[in-house]
């Protein structure tokens, strides 16, 4: 699938944008408040330490220094997003591209995040054409009891244009803090280059947002500094 890519949407740093008031990577913020004011709760995938009704707000800069600061597969990122807007659905295409994190769900990902994204193409057709001064286009993802091996974390993407300039914001059911929620933020970001407007931020409204017990050791390592810290996917 060709995407339109647009340079005006590109990442561009500005140190003193990049961190909140406490000097501090957003994300990096939200991993410690987690870990030192989390709850604990056990479920089906393991137990974890978790905050409910979490707001992240970033410009272009704050995900620059996200993505720099974590080890974020970029072109599987770029390959999956690609494969869901086609609407792919077979996990054996998306393993074959390297992506195996999918392999657990069995041979389709059935009302899952293809069926919803197969719709951006259009939508954001829709919005390059207009670019409508505050006007408002929404994303829904999922629907409650669907038979599906994975129900999409994120529920909705709505695109607002405001002043010439493109927010994103998205409201996420579950974000696994470590591993999908950087490959989310990644994804958006994607999605807001394919726009002809540049991005002035993305807004994540999080209704749940947790560590992994299995996933805190290498978290603290993560924000020692380590960028090579390994987490393992919780399935």
């Amino acid at each position: 699938m060709k995407q339109h890519t647009n340079q005006r949407g590109g990442v561009k740093a500005s140190p003193s944008a990049t961190r909140d008031a406490m000097g501090a990577n957003k994300y990096h913020t939200l991993l410690r408040r987690i870990l030192k004011e989390g709850a604990e709760q056990s479920a089906g995938k393991g137990s974890s330490r978790y905050l409910t009704n979490q707001l992240l707000t970033l410009t272009p800069a704050d995900l620059l220094d996200i993505f720099e600061g974590h080890a974020i597969a970029r072109r599987k990122l770029r390959d999956e997003l690609a494969l869901f807007m086609e609407g792919e659905y077979s996990t054996e295409v998306y393993s074959q591209a390297g992506i195996t994190w999918w392999d657990y769900c069995g041979a389709s990902l059935r009302n899952s995040y293809p069926t919803f994204f197969a719709e951006l193409p259009a939508l954001i057709g829709k919005i390059n054409a207009e670019l409508g001064a505050s006007k408002n286009y929404v994303l829904h993802l999922g629907a409650t009891g669907a038979d599906t091996p994975q129900a999409p974390c994120l529920s909705l993407i709505q695109f607002q244009i405001i002043d010439g300039a493109l927010l994103i914001s998205a409201y996420q059911r579950s974000s696994d803090a470590s591993l999908g929620l950087p490959a989310d933020l990644y994804h958006l970001y994607l999605i807001a280059r394919m726009i002809d407007a540049p991005l002035r931020s993305i807004s994540l409204f999080i209704a749940n947002v947790h560590i992994y017990t299995s996933n805190i050791l290498s978290t603290y390592k993560l924000l020692a500094g380590d960028r090579d810290a390994k987490f393992t996917l919780n399935t």
